[in-house]
């Protein structure tokens, strides 16, 4: 059973920079039934361009014959503020003005996402979550989740994370800002406004999404004699302008500025202290290489999150392997979960 709904919090939605939202909007989706001992939830944070329809981008984890299925599981995924899938963002209506909020929109962060989800967990009535999970900026997501929220989480699984976004992701970010920016009908208060530059901003985060290898792999030339329209750069226009058909510039703007945001150490003692606060068990997943989530970053969470156990992946996909080798993925995950349910069962037969 597949349930598409969109809450909406009747109260002012307090932002981190002391701002607010008036009636926000969360679109979300549930697959599978909560069982009666409401023990089943599998709860999955989204990264930055995906949806809530989590077994269409994270096949061969999420689906009817998978690890994570809705015979089940109870799974829930919600869109993340700011993203145009439902949940209020820069296009939508501000009701104070009538008119839509492009770039009047107030700036949010990933501790935002969090809060707003948290909102939708107590309106779902969820108590405890058996597994949250999250990849790359829905990894951001859970971690900041189980730092603040840490007793509502059994089992953490961070995959291509971090625990501060780094001055290199941040400087990628960036650059595909400053792309947005030199596109003039970024500020023309329009829905399409800034498409070309989004354009140019995909093609830039691909580089960082992806390998040397992986452009080997698929968009390596079969004849030796051209000069000109090359496959690497077809592919480069093709998928910023599949990105431009789905999403906005707006959107895309202010989501790449929340997970600049990301530190789970703002106005804690440090990271570090603040990474002792996760009480969940937690599975650490890192893709070797990497370019946007460096291998050391998920070592750096594995090596101060109390008990975690870190697993390392290769993948000529690079970052993108965390959506693409769902085969590894689910062989980690379902042995992680075994064992940790082992362990709990030996601990209360000890206890007993």
């Amino acid at each position: 059973m597949s349930t598409t709904a969109t809450y909406t919090h009747t109260k002012l939605f307090k932002l981190e920079n002391g701002k607010k939202l008036r009636k926000l909007e969360i679109a979300y989706q549930t697959y599978g039934k909560l069982n009666a001992k409401k023990d089943n939830v599998i709860w999955v944070c989204h990264a930055l361009t995906a949806n809530a329809d989590v077994l269409d981008w994270w096949k061969g984890l999420f689906g009817n014959n998978d690890l994570f299925n809705p015979d089940e599981h109870f799974i829930i995924c919600a869109n993340v503020l700011g993203s145009n899938y439902g949940t209020t963002n820069p296009l939508s209506t501000n009701p104070v003005t009538g008119q839509p909020y492009y770039l009047a929109f107030p700036e949010f962060t990933i501790r935002d996402l969090v809060a707003a989800h948290h909102l939708l967990a107590l309106h779902l009535g969820i108590q405890s979550i058996k597994v949250l999970i999250g990849g790359s900026l829905g990894g951001q997501q859970a971690l900041e989740w189980a730092v603040t929220d840490n007793k509502r989480i059994e089992n953490l699984i961070l995959v291509a994370t971090n625990a501060v976004h780094s001055p290199w992701g941040i400087a990628f970010n960036e650059s595909q800002r400053l792309a947005i920016s030199t596109d003039r009908t970024f500020y023309a208060q329009q829905p399409d406004g800034g498409l070309k530059g989004l354009k140019a901003a995909r093609s830039i985060a691909l580089l960082s999404y992806r390998t040397y290898e992986a452009y080997s792999a698929t968009q390596l030339e079969s004849v030796n004699d051209k000069t000109d329209s090359f496959r690497a750069a077809s592919y480069q226009n093709y998928q910023g302008e599949k990105l431009c058909k789905r999403f906005n510039a707006y959107s895309y703007w202010y989501l790449s500025k929340a997970m600049d945001s990301h530190n789970v150490g703002r106005s804690r003692t440090s990271i570090v202290d603040a990474l002792t606060l996760v009480k969940a068990n937690t599975l650490v997943i890192g893709i070797e290489n990497d370019v946007l989530f460096p291998i050391c970053e998920q070592e750096f969470l594995a090596n101060h999150i109390p008990g975690a156990a870190l697993q390392k992946i290769s993948s000529a996909y690079g970052h993108d392997g965390f959506l693409i080798e769902t085969d590894i993925l689910t062989n980690i995950i379902g042995t992680f979960l075994k064992e940790s349910a082992n362990k709990k069962i030996i601990k209360l037969h000890k206890t007993a």
